[in-house]
């Protein structure tokens, strides 16, 4: 390849390899990092995905949960920054589980995100039936 070419599809290449990591909203961030499993609708596929809808808002209530919820390896491990996570988690919890919040919910931060991530869940599915006593 010639060296004008190569210049020429520098800047393109570059370009392409960075789209994907500009942030918009978090609902956008919810399009593109979570609806792949969990629909676009947070309905998931269960049992495997589970839905977002309203059990979240549940999770929250018990010892636990508020960090399980970033601990999951599809939360913890997406590319997403701290403070955008914490924003999608945010939404979520307002989009799908705004009736069964706890009174005292207080919506997540970037510094409390980035704690959580810090610990990698290893079973999450036996965590989570120990979490809520199943």
């Amino acid at each position: 390849m010639n060296g004008l070419l190569k210049s020429r599809l520098l800047p393109v290449v570059l370009l392409i390899c960075t789209a994907g990591t500009a942030s918009a909203d978090p609902r956008t961030d919810y399009l593109l990092y979570c609806r792949g499993c969990h629909l676009i609708n947070g309905n998931g596929v269960p049992p495997d995905v589970p839905s977002l809808h309203d059990e979240l808002g549940r999770i929250l209530s018990v010892p636990g949960g508020r960090e399980y919820l970033v601990r999951v390896p599809g939360v913890s491990q997406n590319a997403m920054t701290d403070k955008e996570l914490a924003a999608v988690l945010n939404w979520v919890l307002a989009e799908f589980n705004a009736d069964t919040l706890p009174r005292d919910f207080k919506p997540y931060t970037r510094e409390e995100v980035a704690e959580a991530r810090s610990k990698v869940l290893i079973d999450p599915l036996r965590y989570r039936a120990a979490l809520l006593g199943k």
